[in-house]
């Protein structure tokens, strides 16, 4: 039985999960903290890889969320390279083993085991030059081999594809996104941001394939040299890189007997799971809308903002101090020179209201539903969003006719309720 000396462990060392530490800390908890992470690194800015960091404009160092004494300073025990794959829990604790055979006590636990790529399955998914962008050591090897590439093939239309996409084609090579359904982006903006990326990334040289899949890989000794479509479109390809998404890592939860669903793990708006004791934070959940004007129900957030905010709602709850966690969400998404910035959540808009000129690519497209200002996707318009973050955290609202027009700035428009 774990004692209350054994402190809190906490399963996952990316942003979640240090964050989810840091608070501990913060918040005045002097008792022991265990991080343990899979990856050989420690906890590291994830979005950069598939952006600035794989077009070589950071240094491997510069990247790392912490310098390794602040772990010492902090008094926290930080574990890399070695997984948790098994936990035993009790009322008053319990003890997680590593994948080395390592036995760590805990009286707390934190689960922030993010989520998995998607792996695509198809014949010669394995070849090499099939490519996943997840961890710091994928990102490396992506980037050499793009430095050698003619051809890259996206598979996949979302951020990520789209983020590497434009990072590939600033690297010189050929590159063709190719996306399952008939939209970029397509379960998480509006249709005018999508329709908008895909011209904007055609303008700039990339060929955009929608409403078809990747049938097979084909390959010569070993080595990827086409993807083949289910239309019969052969694409040459030196590399191909798979961007369909990720699955939530709840192997551990659910062997804890923890409700989870494809989702994720379950938790409530206290970041609590349902044995009431364990939390959980960041890409592995699925939780109650922390938007008020929200849809109402579970939902599944992507975000470092979002693994952030639910990770000091999850510190504090294991602190004994309960707090919902009722944060606006925001994104944002670099894909080359474009920027896209979005505050609150556009889905079940009843209204879109489009502010801008979207051949200039600064313009932003403003969601409402039953009247009230719900979202704003905005791109080159870092204004707006702004505005409109800081209106929705403070219950504000916009009339949609005002809006429409770009002179009148947006935070001049905002009323409250």
């Amino acid at each position: 039985m774990a004692s209350a000396a054994a402190g809190t462990l906490v399963v996952g060392a990316g942003a979640a999960g240090l964050c989810l530490a840091t608070r501990l800390r913060e918040l005045g908890d002097d008792q022991a903290i265990t991080i343990v992470g899979d990856e050989p690194e420690p906890p590291y800015e994830r979005p950069l890889l598939s952006k600035t960091y794989l077009r070589g404009e950071h240094d491997r160092s510069s990247i790392f969320l912490r310098e390794a004494g602040w772990f010492q300073q902090q008094q926290i025990d930080l574990v890399t390279g070695d997984g948790v794959v098994e936990i035993a829990r009790e009322a008053s604790g319990g003890t997680a083993l590593t994948a080395s055979g390592r036995s760590i006590p805990f009286a707390r636990l934190a689960l922030a085991t993010g989520a998995a790529p998607r792996r695509l399955m198809v014949e010669g998914a394995d070849l090499d030059g099939v490519v996943l962008l997840r961890t710091l050591t994928e990102s490396d090897d992506l980037a050499r081999r793009l430095r050698q590439a003619g051809d890259v093939v996206v598979v996949g239309g979302g951020f990520i594809g789209l983020e590497v996409a434009a990072s590939a084609r600033a690297l010189g090579c050929r590159v063709t996104v190719v996306e399952l359904t008939g939209h970029l982006l397509g379960r998480a903006v509006t249709p005018e941001l999508s329709h908008f990326f895909r011209q904007a990334h055609e303008r700039r040289g990339t060929t955009v394939v929608l409403g078809t899949g990747v049938s097979r890989l084909t390959g010569h000794d070993g080595t990827v040299t086409a993807a083949v479509l289910t239309n019969g479109t052969r694409l040459p390809a030196d590399v191909v890189v798979v961007g369909i998404g990720a699955t939530p890592r709840t192997v551990l939860a659910g062997g804890l007997g923890l409700d989870v669903e494809p989702r994720g793990i379950v938790v409530d708006r206290h970041a609590l799971t349902s044995d009431r004791a364990t939390v959980a934070a960041g890409d592995c959940t699925v939780s109650p809308n922390p938007f008020s004007r929200g849809l109402v129900g579970l939902t599944r957030l992507e975000s470092v903002a979002h693994a952030d905010d639910q990770s000091r709602t999850a510190a504090a709850t294991l602190l004994g101090h309960l707090a919902a966690y009722d944060t606006v969400p925001w994104f944002w998404s670099d894909q080359g020179e474009l920027r896209l910035q979005i505050a609150g959540l556009p889905m079940g808009a009843d209204l879109s209201v489009l502010r801008g000129d979207p051949a200039s690519e600064k313009f932003s497209v403003l969601s409402f539903r039953d009247g009230l200002l719900i979202a704003a996707e905005c791109v080159g318009a870092s204004p707006d969003y702004v505005a409109v973050k800081r209106g929705l955290e403070k219950g504000m609202t916009v009339d949609p006719d005002a809006a429409a027009d770009p002179s009148v700035p947006l935070k001049r428009l905002l009323t409250p309720l």
